[in-house]
């Protein structure tokens, strides 16, 4: 009984973080485009990006089988616990920084990052605290889904969560390229992942 309502707010709220984006990037598919890192400017457009969503989805549905597990009713109950404690906290970080970044909400990649022409460099809400609140938001769920669906499509997916770390030091360029000495002084000032640990470990705001 547990496993099945943590399962289905978990799907739920899966769904939101997937679903929201979407409809912000398409919302500002005709924006004018500035600053980029890369040569595939192709992969932040709305076409693209809807297909690799689909893509996502797809990989996602075929692989939702369970692992080959044998857990005890404790083991399952702790399992679905911990992972309740990764995602549901990390989907709400996740959502935070999206809901801070507005319109300078984005898309990047471990082969290309771009900057609106308009971009402003966004440092309240959780950026007040730590400078990527969305790819840790994005870690902790992964891990946590994990825990919770014990499937192969989490097998495949939480590991390549990580691929994250490419895409921010690619984009912790392009945001120094634009904003220079404002972005190394906020770089300065908050730290990366969380409050009181590591301000300059070459990742990006996002």
């Amino acid at each position: 009984m547990l496993d099945r309502w943590v399962r289905g707010l978990a799907v739920a709220a899966g769904l939101i973080v997937i679903l929201v984006p979407l409809w912000r990037v398409w919302r500002r598919r005709r924006s004018r485009r500035g600053r980029m890192s890369g040569s595939q400017a192709f992969l932040t457009r709305w076409p693209a990006v809807f297909a690799l969503a689909v893509a996502y989805v797809v990989v996602g549905v075929l692989l939702w089988k369970p692992l080959p597990l044998q857990m005890t009713v404790a083991l399952q109950i702790a399992a679905t616990l911990g992972g309740t404690a990764f995602y549901f906290p990390g989907v709400s970080l996740y959502l935070w920084g999206f809901v801070t970044l507005g319109s300078m909400f984005g898309v990047s990649g471990s082969m290309v990052s771009e900057l609106y022409d308009e971009h402003e460099l966004i440092e309240r809400g959780p950026y007040a605290f730590m400078r990527h609140p969305m790819y840790l938001g994005v870690l902790m769920a992964a891990v946590g889904a994990l825990l919770i669906f014990r499937t192969w499509a989490m097998v495949l997916y939480t590991p390549s969560a990580f691929g994250i770390i490419f895409r921010a030091r690619r984009e912790d360029q392009l945001l120094e390229a634009e904003f220079g000495d404002r972005w190394r002084a906020y770089q300065a000032r908050v730290p990366t992942w969380l409050p009181g640990i590591s301000r300059r470990t070459g990742t990006l705001q996002e």
